[in-house]
């Protein structure tokens, strides 16, 4: 048998009932289907993470997107070695039933120095005078080429960022594709992130949300008929649901408000010490670790954050054992949004003192996510023109930012990271075999499914 995983990021169990995405719903009629109990945080990496070892961040260390290195006390995000995660993961545990197996891992995270047998992941070049060149990292090493040889450039720009579309996951669709006839691995797992982009920027059901159903349903159902017409066993999981919100909550000013957040001055721009503060904010999405690095002021904080408008829970070190989150790498204390709200990652109050990186797509220098970078600032009347500009400056050989990203987002309509109260809003995991799925399962338990049959 083989088989391929289809990550179809986003996509909910009330999207297999709306109409919307028919090729995937009929898939899920004709086999099986059930909802996963999202994991904690329900965010990309610690989804991922769990789906791949079989267990929770406890174990695997993946609490979020990122987190707070305490060592070098500094936030790191969007890291990509392998070695970050502190459980075997399925590749290893195949090769252990058979070194015959090969697997193939396309744009799942953590996806450098794995012993996966063929990986694609984004990996721009890092200039020595601060610039960087777009691109992809493969191993083999040598299918790189041929793989931009045949299918283009990877479309850096409709990944992330702005402009973020539907054309990074037609790319990825086209490299499943390219591996499953230069490969031919037993188990290829491809991440499609298309539903993340307009349904964070319009919420989940606005009309480019249904687009964006649309063109993804497309999207693998061509996928589904390429791989059952080579006798490859589709399964299509997704990580979390994207749900309607309705504003944020700038925890680190509001921890600045109460003398916890230590601020200080460079080059004119007010800049998080995130060896000083008392306390402080690490988002991502819907929730948030927050860091008390002076215990006299657990109390204090723990009471600040519990008043909060909009925060829903706030999880000390035995809340977090019980959910299976308690590691080093995890906050002092675990914030969790209410429903219609998610966490901002700002400290500054004046945003003319806010540093340069923040009006850029900028993933790590960010300590926390920042969904406004898929947007462009309204008050930019001419972007592409903007845009241009830099460009030409770029090719001058001048050292510039593209700066269109705005500081406030309140355009932003959906988020996720909180486990959804209905169900509905829950992700989902779908096979071709009619009596493989036959109940609800955890986010742990989806790591026997993918392994299952070899």
């Amino acid at each position: 048998m083989r088989r391929i995983v289809l990550n179809v990021v986003g996509l909910s169990a009330r999207d297999l009932t709306s109409g919307e995405m028919p090729h995937i719903a009929q898939f899920a009629k004709r086999g099986s289907f059930a909802k996963i109990s999202p994991a904690f945080p329900a965010v990309t990496c610690t989804a991922q993470s769990d789906y791949l070892t079989g267990e929770r961040p406890a174990i695997h260390g993946i609490v979020g997107n990122g987190w707070y290195n305490r060592s070098l006390s500094e936030v790191h995000f969007w890291k990509q070695s392998n070695r970050l995660v502190h459980a075997p993961k399925v590749w290893d545990k195949l090769h252990q039933r058979s070194t015959k197996l090969r697997i193939a891992n396309l744009f799942w995270w953590y996806n450098m120095g794995t012993q996966a047998d063929v990986s694609v992941t984004p990996r721009p070049n890092y200039l020595a005078d601060g610039g960087k060149v777009f691109d992809i990292a493969t191993y083999p090493y040598e299918i790189k080429n041929s793989l931009k040889a045949d299918l283009g450039e990877f479309p850096f720009k409709s990944f992330w960022g702005p402009a973020a579309g539907l054309d990074s996951s037609q790319w990825i669709a086209h490299a499943a594709q390219w591996v499953e006839q230069q490969q031919k691995p037993d188990l290829n797992l491809v991440y499609l992130p298309h539903l993340d982009y307009d349904l964070q920027r319009f919420g989940p059901r606005s009309a480019e949300a249904k687009q964006a159903r649309a063109d993804i349903d497309n999207l693998v159902g061509g996928l589904i008929k390429f791989f059952e017409k080579r006798g490859v066993d589709v399964m299509i999981v997704s990580e979390y649901a994207i749900t309607e919100v309705n504003h944020d909550i700038p925890l680190n000013r509001i921890l600045r408000k109460h003398g916890l957040l230590k601020i200080k001055d460079e080059l004119g721009a007010e800049t998080l010490d995130t060896f000083n503060s008392q306390a402080f904010a690490v988002v991502d999405h819907q929730v948030a670790h927050v860091i008390v690095q002076d215990s006299s002021k657990l109390d204090e904080v723990r009471k600040i954050l519990e008043g909060i408008d909009g925060v829903e829970k706030v999880l000390d070190q035995n809340a977090q054992k019980k959910l299976g989150i308690n590691h080093e790498r995890s906050g002092d204390f675990i914030v969790v949004a209410k429903k219609n709200a998610w966490f901002s990652y700002y400290w500054w109050l004046d945003d003319e003192r806010a540093p340069d990186y923040t009006r850029t797509v900028d993933i790590h220098r960010k300590p926390g996510y920042d969904p406004a970078e898929l947007l462009i600032d309204s008050a930019i009347k001419f972007p592409l023109i903007k845009a241009a500009w830099f460009l030409l400056k770029k090719r001058l050989g001048l050292r510039t930012l593209l700066k269109l990203t705005p500081l406030s987002a309140e355009q932003i309509k959906g988020s996720h990271g909180r486990v959804p109260d209905d169900p509905l809003d829950w992700p989902v995991i779908i096979s071709s075999q009619s009596d493989k799925i036959k109940h609800d399962c955890t986010s742990t338990e989806v790591h026997q499914h993918i392994i299952s049959g070899f």
